[in-house]
Parts: C-alpha cells; sequence; structure tokens
C-alpha cells in the first residue's frame, strides 16, 4: 500500500475513534466534571510512563510551560463544556456544536497569529447562522441549554487551537500534551468545589463507566493521537483539516446507528447539520486559496488539538 493511502486510511480511522467520544461521553453515567476529570488523569498517568516526556519536560523552559499549562486551563473547560452539553442533550447536538470551532477559528485566530482579518471568513460565520437557527428550532425545548452550552465548547476550542498554533513549533507534541492535560486536571480539582452543583472532581467510577472510561482516555485519544502523529508525516495539513472536519459526521451516524437519536430530532436539525458543516467545509478551502497548503494547521477538532504538520 502507498504511504499516502495508508495515510489516508490511518486518518479516517482517528477521526472514526473521535466521533466515538461524544457516544461514550453519553453512555458513561458520571457527571461531566468527574468525566472529564478522570478522562484526563489517565491519559496524563499513561504519558508520564514514557521516557521521552520526562525528557521533552526537563528540556522546555519554565516559561513555555507556563504557557502550556494556560491553554491546559482551555483544553478543561472545553472538555467539561463539551461533555456537559452532551448530558444536557444529546451526543448528536454535542457533536454539532462542535462542528462550530473552526468558524470561529475564523474569527479568532487573525487576532491571536496578529494576521490581516480575511473578509472571506466573515461570510463563514454569517453562512452558519442560519444552520444554527435550524439547528435550534430542530431539538426539543429541553435541549436549548445543552446547545448554549456546546456552543460555547466550541469558542474554547477555537481559543486554545489558535494559542496552541502559535506555540506549536516549540514543543514535542505528547509533552504538550501531557503539561496540558496534567495542568487541566489540577485545575477541574481546583474548581469543583466552586461548582457544588456538578459534584466532586474525585468520584470512583463503577465497573461499567471505568471501562468505558479506560476506552475513551486510550482508544479514542491516545491510540488516534499516534496514529495521527504517523499518518501526518505523508500528508498535508490541507488533506487533514478536511478528513477532521468529518468528526461531527462520524458522531452524529453512530448517535443514530447506537443511541437512536434520530427519534429525539426532526428534519430541520439536520438541515441546520448539512448549513453548518458546509461552512466547516468552505474554513480550509478559503485557507488554502489564501495561504497554501504549506503553513501548518492546527486541527480545530474535539480530540486532535495538539497534532500538526
Amino acid at each position: 500500500m502507498p504511504p499516502i493511502t495508508k495515510a489516508r486510511l490511518q486518518i479516517h480511522f482517528c477521526v472514526l475513534l473521535w466521533g466515538f467520544t461524544a457516544i461514550l461521553g453519553k453512555l458513561i453515567t458520571l457527571p461531566a466534571l468527574p468525566l472529564v476529570w478522570w478522562r484526563m488523569l489517565l491519559v496524563v498517568a499513561a504519558l508520564l510512563l514514557m521516557p521521552k516526556v520526562w525528557r521533552g519536560l526537563r528540556a522546555m523552559p519554565a516559561r513555555l510551560i507556563w504557557a502550556y499549562a494556560g491553554i491546559g486551563v482551555l483544553v478543561s473547560l472545553h472538555w467539561l463544556t463539551f461533555y456537559a452539553a452532551i448530558k444536557l442533550s444529546n451526543a448528536s447536538v454535542g457533536a454539532t456544536c462542535i462542528a462550530l470551532g473552526p468558524v470561529f477559528l475564523a474569527f479568532i485566530e487573525p487576532w491571536i497569529a496578529k494576521r490581516k482579518f480575511d473578509p472571506r471568513e466573515l461570510m463563514i460565520g454569517v453562512a452558519v447562522v442560519p444552520g444554527v437557527m435550524m439547528v435550534v428550532g430542530g431539538v426539543p425545548h429541553g435541549m436549548r441549554l445543552g446547545i448554549a452550552v456546546g456552543v460555547l465548547s466550541a469558542l474554547f476550542v477555537a481559543l486554545f487551537g489558535s494559542l496552541n498554533k502559535r506555540l506549536v513549533e516549540h514543543g514535542d507534541p505528547l509533552t504538550v500534551t501531557c503539561i496540558e492535560l496534567g495542568t487541566g486536571t489540577l485545575f477541574l480539582t481546583a474548581l469543583a468545589p466552586l461548582l457544588p452543583h456538578t459534584g466532586p472532581a474525585f468520584v470512583l467510577p463503577d465497573l461499567h463507566d471505568a471501562l468505558l472510561l479506560l476506552a475513551l482516555s486510550f482508544g479514542c485519544t491516545l491510540l488516534p493521537f499516534t496514529l495521527a502523529l504517523v499518518a501526518l508525516r505523508h500528508m498535508s495539513a490541507f488533506g487533514t483539516q478536511m478528513v477532521t472536519n468529518l468528526e461531527p459526521v462520524y458522531a452524529i451516524v453512530l448517535a443514530i446507528v447506537l443511541l437512536g437519536e434520530q427519534h429525539e430530532l426532526d428534519h430541520w436539525f439536520y438541515a441546520g447539520v448539512a448549513v453548518i458543516l458546509a461552512a466547516v467545509f468552505a474554513h480550509p478551502l478559503l485557507n488554502r486559496t489564501q495561504r497554501g497548503t504549506k503553513q501548518p494547521e492546527l486541527l480545530g477538532t474535539t480530540e486532535s488539538h495538539s497534532i500538526v504538520d
């Protein structure tokens, strides 16, 4: 098999695994805060077993460690609001809201990267508005709080994605992930007493939730992360971005097949999803026209926040 073909198949497999994160988030009975706390802790524990990570930590300047630690707070807030959106609505709604991440990125990245704003990217934001309105109109009234929290989660994706992109060349990806998720774990531990209605961060999961948390942490985080790093050696950032834009599509299809969520949503929801995804796919196309494919692109999705070309 040619390396480029193998790389494409690996990326699609990674995106499929990332699509399962919304499903597992719905199936795990823990509240959002302990769910995210355990997921981060398990991934960090696994990373700390790698000598490469420790070498990267020793070689990294303190100033850069603090910068990645600050991004880790945003990552933890993103995951917290992402799973809260799923708990307040369902997996399809949570995945759809995350599809707004690249749209927010079109506005936030020029500000953080200090580059000129492109009016064509404004068109993407305008195009998404009717899609969001259709999504809101296509869900039961009781799920609309979940949409609001999900949109906030997408905003956090754009923020930490842009910041990670700015610092992407200064650290080993696995070391950076360890710092960010480790800081996120500590932040959620400190945040828990301020959110009494969410319960404590540390809740011992039962066997059912423990098995699903292991699948979420290793099968949907570390495994696709590693595979994607290998695949990116043979693919352009643009090609990878186009594939990762399929993550909400995979998540919604899996939610229909595994959770039967099509019975909870009407045709307006799926029409809105189509409009939002059209804008999401337009974003990398515009970036390619504007800047070409040689510039590293950070993947603006739920799981692939530290993977770069």
